[in-house]
């Protein structure tokens, strides 16, 4: 707000001088800061599934790129173990997460002959060749163990399992 007032300037003329208002001298709060609506439940969920996807996204990458062991059974094909109705590549991170494992499977006083594959090689070449539905098991058995099922994204769509919507 701006108040004006006449005064003269010498000759007897009135002249206009502004002045500043006394309103403009209080420190009165401006308007609140608009804040964001509250995240809901949904909102949180939604953002730990996409959190969730891009860390297996990670990791997928990670596996594609890294070469890994793959014991192989007594014809000299890869081994694998079915588990409801998908065949599962056994693969591991190094030999000692394949000794643990034969360790726990009661069998570390045999020999394990295994191969170095590649992981993208495993999931785009060997998966394919199974009969119906298959994956990777990394490191099978223990605790950082990982799966890389048969899904969209992960193996090539051709042998891919429909999720029906869910992904």
């Amino acid at each position: 707000m701006m108040i004006l007032r006449m005064t003269t300037g010498g000759d007897g003329i009135p002249e206009q001088q502004r002045r500043r208002s006394r309103l403009a001298d209080l420190d009165l709060p401006g308007p609140p800061p608009r804040r964001a609506p509250a995240a809901t439940s949904v909102d949180i969920q939604q953002e730990q599934l996409r959190a969730a996807r891009r860390e297996f996204a990670v990791l997928l990458g990670e596996f594609r790129r890294t070469p890994v062991l793959v014991p192989l059974d007594e014809a000299g094909d890869l081994w694998s173990a079915d588990l409801n109705g998908v065949r599962w590549i056994c693969a591991f991170s190094d030999e000692e997460a394949l000794a643990r494992f034969a360790l726990a499977r009661g069998e570390s006083g045999r020999e394990w002959t295994y191969r170095t594959v590649l992981g993208a090689r495993l999931l785009d070449v060997m998966v394919p060749m199974l009969h119906g539905p298959g994956g990777v098991a990394l490191d099978a058995g223990s605790t950082d163990g990982m799966l890389f099922p048969p899904v969209a994204g992960i193996v090539p769509d051709a042998v891919a399992v429909d999720l029906g919507g869910t992904r």
